[in-house]
C-alpha cells in the first residue's frame, strides 16, 4: 500500500510546480493560498475523519481517502483544459477546489493507516515495519520520478492525471486485499452517529489534554506546520525564479526530475542506516534523534534560503529529503508509544489538526513575505519558525 501510495505521490510531486507555474502562471502568494486551502480542509475534517475510523472501520476509511485522493489529481490536472476552452473561473480557483478534494481524502487515510497496521501487527513491530515502508516508499519514488519527467515532457498535467488514476486503482485494489483483523469496534452511546463521533472526539482531546507531552506535541506540530508550508511550496519557484537551472540542454522536468532521483538514491541509504542503528524502542533516543533532525532541517533550510548558487541549493535540498525521510518514520514511532488503541486514529488526527493550524496560520504570512519582499525572505521565515521546536524537543530531553 505504501509502494503505491509513494508512487502514485511521487508521480504527482516531481514536477507539479511546472504545472503550477509555467501552465498555469501561479505566483508566490497564490501557491500559499492553495496550501492554506488545503490545510483548512485538513484542520476541519480531520477530527470528523479520525473518529470515523476509531468508531467505523480504519479499512474503510483508508479506501475511501485513496478514492477522494484520486478524484481531486484528476479534477487537477484537467484544469489546462478548462482555462483553454474559456472558463470564467481563474485556475487558481479550480485548483483551490482539486485541494479540497485531496484535503478530505488525506484526511480520511491520515492517522487510519497508522492505527490499522498497528492493530493488526502490535506496537512491538511498529518501529521496524514504519522503517521497512519507508524504504519501499523511497524505492517507488524513483520509478514515480521517472514516470513523472517523461510525461511532463509530453504534457505537464499528464503526472497528475496518472498519479490520480493510481490513486483510484490503488484504492480499489485495497478493497479485495486489505484485511482487517485486529480492529475492535468501540460500543457506541444510544443515540445518533453524530452523537458517537462527539463522543469519541471528545475522548480523543482528553487524552492530549491530560498529557502535557501530548500537548507539547501540538504546539511542536503547529510551528511544524506553519514553517513546512513555506518551504514545501516555494522551494520549486526559488529554483525556477530566484537561483535557476545550470546552463545545459535538459529541460526544466529532467532537472526536477533529476533532484528527485538524487533525493531518494541519498534518502534510502540514510533509511537504512537509521534502522540498522537506532533502537525504535528507547524513547530518550528517538527524542534525541528527532532534535538532531529539527536542526538538520533550520540549517538546510538557511542554507536554501542563502544560497548563491544551483548547486549549493541542490545540496540544501538534498539534505532536507535525507533528514525528511528519516525523521518520519521515527516521529511515527515516537508518537505512538503513547496512545491506547482505541483512540489511535483519532488522536493522531488531531496531531494531524494542529500541523494543518500552522500551515493554515502560517502559510498565508510566509506567502506575503514572498510576495512583499522575495522567496529567499519567506524561506528564512520558514527556518525560524522551526526554532521553537527545536527548542521544545531540547526542554523534553533534559527532562527524560
Amino acid at each position: 500500500m505504501m509502494f503505491m501510495a509513494a508512487f502514485a505521490g511521487s508521480t504527482i510531486f516531481t514536477t507539479y510546480s511546472i504545472y503550477y507555474v509555467t501552465e498555469l502562471g501561479l505566483r508566490p502568494l497564490e501557491l500559499l493560498l492553495i496550501g492554506t486551502v488545503l490545510e483548512i480542509t485538513v484542520l476541519v475534517f480531520e477530527g470528523i475523519t479520525g473518529a470515523v475510523a476509531d468508531l467505523y472501520s480504519r479499512r474503510l476509511s483508508v479506501i475511501i481517502g485513496l478514492t477522494v485522493m484520486g478524484c481531486g489529481f484528476l479534477l487537477e490536472g484537467c484544469i489546462i483544459w478548462f482555462a483553454g476552452q474559456g472558463s470564467p473561473v481563474p485556475a487558481v480557483v479550480w485548483v483551490m477546489a482539486a485541494q479540497l478534494l485531496f484535503g478530505l481524502g488525506w484526511t480520511f487515510v491520515s492517522g487510519a493507516d497508522t492505527a490499522w497496521i498497528m492493530d493488526e501487527l502490535g506496537e512491538e513491530k511498529a518501529g521496524t515495519i514504519f522503517m521497512k515502508a519507508e524504504k519501499a516508499s523511497l524505492a517507488a519514488s524513483l520509478l514515480g520520478a521517472g514516470t513523472s519527467v517523461g510525461l511532463s515532457l509530453a504534457a505537464p498535467n499528464l503526472p497528475l492525471i496518472a498519479g490520480g488514476a493510481m490513486y483510484l486503482i490503488l484504492g480499489a485494489g485495497l478493497v479485495f486485499l486489505m484485511k482487517e483483523t485486529g480492529f475492535v469496534r468501540q460500543e457506541r452511546p444510544a443515540g445518533s452517529p453524530l452523537k458517537a463521533w462527539a463522543c469519541t472526539w471528545r475522548s480523543g482531546a482528553g487524552i492530549i489534554a491530560g498529557s502535557p507531552l501530548l500537548l507539547m506535541l501540538a504546539v511542536v506540530s503547529l510551528f511544524g506546520g506553519a514553517a513546512s508550508e513555506g518551504y514545501d511550496r516555494l522551494w520549486q519557484i526559488h529554483l525556477i525564479e530566484g537561483i535557476g537551472f545550470p546552463d545545459s540542454a535538459l529541460s526544466m522536468a529532467v532537472w526536477f526530475g533529476i533532484i528527485s532521483v538524487l533525493s531518494t538514491l541519498l534518502a534510502i541509504p540514510a533509511v537504512h542506516l537509521a534502522e540498522r542503528r537506532i533502537n525504535m524502542q528507547k524513547e530518550k533516543l528517538l527524542t534525541a534523534v528527532l532534535l538532531v533532525l529539527i536542526l538538520v532541517r533550520i540549517g538546510a533550510i538557511l542554507l536554501l534560503a542563502l544560497a548563491p548558487g544551483f548547486y549549493t541549493a541542490l545540496a540544501a535540498v538534498l539534505l532536507l529529503a535525507a533528514a525528511g525521510a528519516v525523521s518520519g518514520p521515527v516521529h511515527k514511532t515516537w508518537l505512538n508509544m503513547r496512545l491506547e488503541s482505541s483512540t489511535r486514529a483519532t488522536v493522531l488526527s488531531m496531531v494531524s489538526q494542529a500541523d494543518a493550524l500552522g500551515q493554515t496560520a502560517g502559510g498565508p504570512a510566509v506567502g506575503y513575505i514572498g510576495s512583499r519582499f522575495s522567496v529567499r525572505a519567506s524561506l528564512l521565515a520558514a527556518a525560524l519558525l522551526l526554532l521553537p521546536v527545536a527548542g521544545l524537543f531540547g526542554r523534553l530531553l533534559r527532562k527524560q
